[in-house]
Protein backbone atom coordinates (compact mmCIF):
# COMPACT_ATOMS: atom_id res chain seq x y z
CA UNK A 1 0.00 0.00 0.00
CA UNK A 2 1.16 3.53 -0.62
CA UNK A 3 -0.01 6.83 1.03
CA UNK A 4 0.85 10.20 -0.63
CA UNK A 5 1.43 12.91 1.79
CA UNK A 6 1.85 16.94 0.56
CA UNK A 7 3.01 18.43 3.72
CA UNK A 8 4.85 17.20 7.31
CA UNK A 9 1.08 17.38 8.94
CA UNK A 10 0.03 14.62 6.55
CA UNK A 11 3.01 12.71 7.47
CA UNK A 12 2.09 12.37 10.97
CA UNK A 13 -1.64 12.28 10.37
CA UNK A 14 -0.68 8.44 8.69
CA UNK A 15 1.25 8.05 12.15
CA UNK A 16 -1.92 9.06 14.24
CA UNK A 17 -4.41 6.74 12.41
CA UNK A 18 -1.50 3.99 12.49
CA UNK A 19 -1.38 4.42 16.38
CA UNK A 20 -5.04 4.07 16.59
CA UNK A 21 -4.62 0.00 15.37
CA UNK A 22 -1.24 -1.12 17.12
CA UNK A 23 -1.32 -3.33 19.67
CA UNK A 24 1.84 -4.59 22.49
CA UNK A 25 4.71 -5.82 20.75
CA UNK A 26 3.97 -4.37 17.69
CA UNK A 27 7.05 -3.67 15.62
CA UNK A 28 7.34 -0.77 12.81
CA UNK A 29 10.72 -0.53 10.59
CA UNK A 30 10.91 3.27 9.25
CA UNK A 31 13.41 3.67 6.24
CA UNK A 32 14.23 6.54 4.03
CA UNK A 33 16.88 9.20 3.68
CA UNK A 34 17.84 11.66 5.95
CA UNK A 35 15.14 14.09 5.85
CA UNK A 36 12.58 11.24 4.22
CA UNK A 37 10.09 12.29 7.63
CA UNK A 38 11.25 8.83 9.69
CA UNK A 39 11.02 11.47 12.81
CA UNK A 40 7.94 13.44 11.23
CA UNK A 41 6.29 9.62 10.80
CA UNK A 42 6.86 8.50 14.50
CA UNK A 43 5.56 12.26 16.02
CA UNK A 44 2.19 11.47 14.54
CA UNK A 45 2.59 7.81 16.19
CA UNK A 46 3.21 9.37 19.37
CA UNK A 47 0.36 11.75 18.91
CA UNK A 48 -1.93 8.78 17.77
CA UNK A 49 -0.68 6.77 21.56
CA UNK A 50 -1.69 9.92 23.33
CA UNK A 51 1.79 10.89 24.07
CA UNK A 52 2.42 14.75 24.92
CA UNK A 53 5.89 14.80 25.35
CA UNK A 54 8.07 15.94 22.25
CA UNK A 55 9.46 13.43 19.96
CA UNK A 56 13.31 13.84 19.39
CA UNK A 57 15.67 11.61 16.93
CA UNK A 58 17.48 9.31 19.13
CA UNK A 59 20.14 8.96 16.92
CA UNK A 60 22.97 9.45 19.58
CA UNK A 61 20.75 7.80 22.65
CA UNK A 62 19.90 5.09 20.26
CA UNK A 63 16.69 4.53 21.76
CA UNK A 64 14.31 6.87 23.87
CA UNK A 65 11.50 5.32 25.74
CA UNK A 66 8.27 7.02 26.07
CA UNK A 67 6.08 5.53 28.92
CA UNK A 68 2.46 7.55 29.15
CA UNK A 69 0.85 7.01 26.11
CA UNK A 70 -1.90 4.27 25.44
CA UNK A 71 1.15 2.07 24.76
CA UNK A 72 4.65 2.84 25.62
CA UNK A 73 6.13 3.53 22.34
CA UNK A 74 10.54 2.93 22.12
CA UNK A 75 11.85 4.68 19.35
CA UNK A 76 14.74 3.08 17.63
CA UNK A 77 17.31 5.05 15.58
CA UNK A 78 20.57 1.75 15.11
CA UNK A 79 21.93 3.90 12.30
CA UNK A 80 25.03 4.01 14.36
CA UNK A 81 25.07 0.34 14.59
CA UNK A 82 26.37 -0.66 11.15
CA UNK A 83 29.58 -1.54 12.24
CA UNK A 84 27.73 -4.17 14.50
CA UNK A 85 26.86 -3.59 18.51
CA UNK A 86 22.78 -4.35 18.46
CA UNK A 87 23.23 -7.86 20.41
CA UNK A 88 24.28 -5.96 23.59
CA UNK A 89 21.03 -3.21 23.46
CA UNK A 90 18.24 -6.39 24.49
CA UNK A 91 15.80 -5.39 21.71
CA UNK A 92 14.60 -8.50 21.75
CA UNK A 93 13.55 -7.41 25.14
CA UNK A 94 11.64 -4.52 23.30
CA UNK A 95 10.15 -6.12 20.49
CA UNK A 96 8.52 -8.73 22.90
CA UNK A 97 7.39 -6.28 25.48
CA UNK A 98 4.38 -4.19 26.18
CA UNK A 99 4.98 -1.67 23.69
CA UNK A 100 5.14 -0.30 20.38
CA UNK A 101 9.11 -0.51 18.46
CA UNK A 102 10.15 1.77 15.75
CA UNK A 103 13.39 1.09 14.62
CA UNK A 104 14.65 3.75 11.83
CA UNK A 105 17.72 2.31 9.81
CA UNK A 106 16.21 -1.35 10.40
CA UNK A 107 19.08 -2.33 7.37
CA UNK A 108 21.63 -2.77 9.89
CA UNK A 109 20.09 -5.05 12.21
CA UNK A 110 18.75 -7.78 10.04
CA UNK A 111 19.71 -10.73 12.13
CA UNK A 112 18.09 -9.03 15.52
CA UNK A 113 14.90 -8.79 13.94
CA UNK A 114 11.75 -11.09 14.41
CA UNK A 115 10.52 -12.70 11.24
CA UNK A 116 6.94 -10.55 11.36
CA UNK A 117 7.19 -6.65 11.10
CA UNK A 118 5.96 -3.59 9.39
CA UNK A 119 8.23 -1.90 7.42
CA UNK A 120 7.47 1.87 6.30
CA UNK A 121 9.44 3.10 3.37
CA UNK A 122 9.39 7.33 3.01
CA UNK A 123 10.58 8.68 0.08
CA UNK A 124 10.82 12.11 -1.01
CA UNK A 125 9.33 13.48 -3.90
CA UNK A 126 12.36 14.45 -6.38
CA UNK A 127 10.09 18.03 -7.34
CA UNK A 128 8.05 18.73 -4.38
CA UNK A 129 10.70 18.85 -1.22
CA UNK A 130 7.29 18.34 0.97
CA UNK A 131 5.78 15.94 -0.59
CA UNK A 132 6.61 11.92 1.19
CA UNK A 133 5.52 8.98 -0.85
CA UNK A 134 4.66 6.27 2.19
CA UNK A 135 4.89 2.74 1.29
CA UNK A 136 3.73 0.17 3.71
CA UNK A 137 5.11 -3.92 3.43
CA UNK A 138 4.14 -6.08 6.04
CA UNK A 139 5.94 -9.25 6.53
CA UNK A 140 3.40 -11.96 8.37
CA UNK A 141 -0.11 -12.08 9.02
CA UNK A 142 -1.23 -9.91 11.60
CA UNK A 143 0.78 -6.85 9.75
CA UNK A 144 -1.11 -7.50 6.81
CA UNK A 145 -4.24 -7.39 8.55
CA UNK A 146 -3.60 -4.06 10.15
CA UNK A 147 -2.56 -2.34 6.51
CA UNK A 148 -5.35 -3.53 5.60
CA UNK A 149 -7.46 -1.73 8.49
CA UNK A 150 -5.14 1.19 7.49
CA UNK A 151 -6.47 1.61 4.25
CA UNK A 152 -10.46 1.20 4.58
Amino acid sequence: MRIVATNPDQTQAVGKKLAALLQPGDLILLAGDLGAGKTTFTKGLALGLGIKRNIKSPTFTLIREYKEGRLPLYHMDVYRLEDGGAEDLGLEEYFNGDGVSVVEWASFIPEELPAEYLEIRLNKDETDDNKRYIDFNAQGKHYEKLVAKLAE
